[in-house]
């Protein structure tokens, strides 16, 4: 597909900033001649029909090029998971949350986009509007989207063992409800696009997404196109933390605004946009009830979850089930009852943040399991590992577990806290456990290729979308160390899908897993194409041929063989074709996440183990909590790059912290009273515990990539619970709503000491 921008009549001009695989800057930054800015008008109420929306006035302001509204669009729904899609790019019929989308401009610049959107005249008719998932449920509630009986989207059922036969086998049973907040991701860079629609109507769009491939596929149904027509080129990402996993109406605008104006058309979101239009963390109602016997053996668990899910599903199906089976590891639960339920509100939407869900649960569980401990008479601790979860275990949710960290997780961060000696004076423990990347309905593997030039030079391409993570250094250290070349010299494009193999997308912590794998396949394609011609050079077997610092030679004998580079020469002249090209391909054997709603099956290729230890000092005059120190152990497999593991388990934390003690989003009727990054309160390095220590466990798992697991998003889900327990150690109180404010921490102690009379 050629790639230009299209000045005047769709007449094409070369751009040379066009050209690159536009990974060279962010979208905030980039320009092509006679681009158009977008502006999209959003709605200022929770829920209306929309009677009419005239927009004359704004079409003949001067620089106007073109406007749309839902009736300029396909009435295509969209959605990251293809059977829950519920979303139009401009809202036909009516709107459902404050800040969905009701039309678009686009014009010379972004003042007078703005101005044009003042014009736009929409004539709503207030409908009534619910905000509470609880009330949503109840008979005779505001319909949301018709024919969805009780606004419940997405529900989950789940059975395993005897659960009511082994309550009555239970010594002690614990029943607690929690809540948990709506977090926003609020990423430094918000979410922006260029569009260019092509003559022969093709498009490219650069944009700063996760998932490049998904978006071709939603982006080609929503504008009519095929999706071998979509070239989706990602730029650099400044933070997603799964906020940009789905398409949004600024994608499908931009498209649309392109092909009438037959020019680029940029759309940049605005920070308040961030908040109200895009994703959220979904806010949760959790009842967990466990039971036990008097050695602690766990013996069932009830749990009851409702996800609030605003006015849209994007990650809805996802959400309840990566909830549910991730309540059966890093422990032995044998008999586990599940009811989960999605359900929409008149609020701004909720999809992927890190963890998915898994944080929300974790904190009520863990949170139980101390209150339990307590009953029990039993340190937390040992409750924990009298029930971790081991290596061989036969799972009932047929999981297969190869490796396993977490007693060794659970061990090393309890002598890291001092826990013997400290007990009792503010510490707390959690334990979690993450996927290595589940498949993900129809875009499941991971493409790789290597190409070895004849300077010597390596390029790999790889369709994997680095979002600050460090995915474009860990593939190459994979190719460099399996070419036996430096780090140096290799070259990453990535995340093209005009140029770059099939790639899964960022989601789910498994991108070194999946992508890591492909390259390493590719990496030794390449290389047995080489060795087999230096192996007749050396007169040995191909087998036998080494490549290892920037040398080729024979297995046990270093100084028998040649430089990296002479090799290359010598390949070329036999008159071999250039450059060497090897292909990997990955798919991971495990169940889709769509279809454990039905079907049990193992979640992941591998799963990472995780146990945190915070210790906290708590004002009983004013109910502050100061986070002294968190401790952090986390069964990563094989570190690639131990710097970076350290980096990620540490900026994990960080948000943890932000969930228990600040990020929150009050509304009135619906409209975020904090939507921007002044109010929304974030950790900062004042508020980051004053000491982490991080404690890789290493396991290799024989799956991953030189034996490597996921790192980094895991250790966030422990987060928020152990604070939460080590807040209830220093006041013997829990806190059962998140986030952990003072006001919070005051009432339970007043409430507590008002029981104790």
């Amino acid at each position: 597909m050629p790639d230009y921008a299209v000045v005047g009549k769709g007449v094409p001009k070369l751009d040379a900033s066009a050209k690159s695989n536009g990974q060279s800057q962010y979208i905030a930054d980039m320009s092509f001649p006679n681009m158009l800015h977008g502006k999209i008008l959003r709605s200022p109420y929770p829920h209306a029909k929309i009677l009419n929306v005239d927009v004359s006035q704004a079409k003949a302001l001067r620089g106007v090029k073109a406007v749309i509204t839902g009736k300029d669009i396909l009435p295509v729904k969209f959605g990251i998971v293809p059977f829950a899609a519920d979303q139009h790019a401009l809202c036909i019929g009516k709107v459902r949350h404050p800040g969905d989308s009701v039309a678009a401009v686009a014009a010379v610049d972004e003042d007078t986009a703005e101005e044009a959107l003042s014009l736009i005249k929409v004539e709503y008719e207030l409908l009534p509007a619910v905000f509470d998932p609880e009330e949503a449920m109840k008979p005779g509630a505001p319909i949301i989207h018709e024919g969805v009986e009780n606004n419940t989207s997405a529900r989950m059922l789940k059975n395993f063992g005897d659960v009511d036969q082994a309550f009555r086998e239970s010594d002690v049973i614990r029943e607690d409800r929690y809540r948990t907040q709506p977090n926003n991701h609020a990423p430094l860079e918000p979410h922006g696009c260029i569009s260019i629609w092509h003559p022969e109507n093709k498009v490219t769009i650069r944009c700063s997404t996760q998932i490049p491939f998904f978006l071709r596929r939603n982006l080609a149904k929503a504008v009519g196109l095929e999706e071998k027509d979509v070239r989706v080129i990602k730029t650099i990402v400044g933070g997603g933390f799964g906020q940009k996993i789905d398409m949004f109406a600024s994608d499908v605008c931009a498209t649309l605004l392109s092909k009438m104006t037959c020019r680029p058309v940029k759309i940049v979101i605005n920070r308040e946009e961030v908040f109200l239009s895009t994703r959220q963390r979904h806010p949760m109602i959790i009842t967990v009830k466990t039971g036990a016997k008097k050695d602690g053996t766990f013996t069932a668990q009830d749990f009851k979850l409702i996800a609030d899910g605003g006015g849209y599903n994007s990650t809805a199906p996802l959400v309840i089930t990566a909830s549910v089976y991730f309540l059966m590891i890093p422990y032995i639960l044998k008999n586990l009852r599940y009811e989960g339920c999605h359900v929409y509100t008149n609020k701004p939407v909720g999809g992927a943040m890190r963890g998915h869900g898994i944080p929300q649960v974790r904190f009520a569980v863990e949170s139980n399991l101390d209150n339990l401990a307590n009953e029990l008479g039993i340190d937390p601790v040992d409750l924990r590992m009298k029930n971790a979860l081991y290596v061989g275990y036969k799972h009932p949710a047929k999981y297969r577990i190869n490796t396993c960290g977490f007693k060794d997780a659970l061990t090393k961060t309890a002598d890291a806290i001092d826990w013997k000696a400290k007990k009792g004076t503010g510490i707390g423990i959690a334990g979690s456990s993450f996927p290595c990347g589940p498949k993900n309905m129809s875009h499941i593997g991971a493409g790789a290729i290597v190409e070895i030039n004849i300077d010597g030079g390596v390029n790999i391409l790889s369709g994997a979308a680095d979002i600050g993570q460090g995915t474009e250094t860990v593939l190459a250290q994979i190719a460099a160390e399996e070419m036996g070349v430096k780090y140096e010299s290799v070259r990453v494009t990535a995340a093209d899908t005009g140029i770059t193999p099939l790639d899964a997308g960022t989601f789910g912590s498994g991108v070194t897993f999946r992508a890591g794998n492909a390259m390493r396949a590719a990496a030794e394609d390449a290389r047995r194409q080489l060795q087999e011609v230096v192996a007749d050079k050396l007169e040995a077997k191909a087998d036998d041929i080494v490549f290892r610092d920037e040398r080729v030679y024979v297995k046990g004998s270093p100084d028998k063989g040649i430089d990296f580079a002479e090799a290359i020469k010598y390949y070329r002249y036999l008159d071999k074709p250039m450059p060497i090209v090897g292909r990997g391909f990955y798919m991971p054997d495990s169940a889709e996440p769509t279809t454990l709603l039905k079907e049990d099956g193992n979640f992941s290729v591998a799963y990472t183990f995780i146990a945190q230890a915070a210790e906290v000092k708590v004002d009983r005059e004013t109910g502050q909590v100061e986070l002294e120190t968190i401790a952090t152990a986390h069964d990563c497999g094989f570190m690639l790059n131990p710097l970076n593991v350290e980096g990620q388990l540490e900026g994990s934390v960080a948000g943890g912290v932000g969930m228990a003690f600040y990020e929150d989003l009050p509304h009135v009727d619906g409209e975020y009273l904090n939507a921007n990054l002044i109010d929304y309160r974030m950790p900062t390095s004042l508020e980051i515990p004053k000491k982490i220590i991080s404690i890789p466990i290493e396991t290799v798992e024989p799956l991953g990539p030189f034996g490597a697991k996921e790192s980094g998003e895991g250790n966030q889900v422990a987060t928020a619970p152990a604070i939460a327990n080590a807040v209830y150690d220093a006041v013997g109180v829990h806190i059962n709503e998140l986030p952990l404010t003072p006001e919070r921490v005051l009432r339970a102690m007043e409430e507590n000491s008002g029981r104790a009379r």
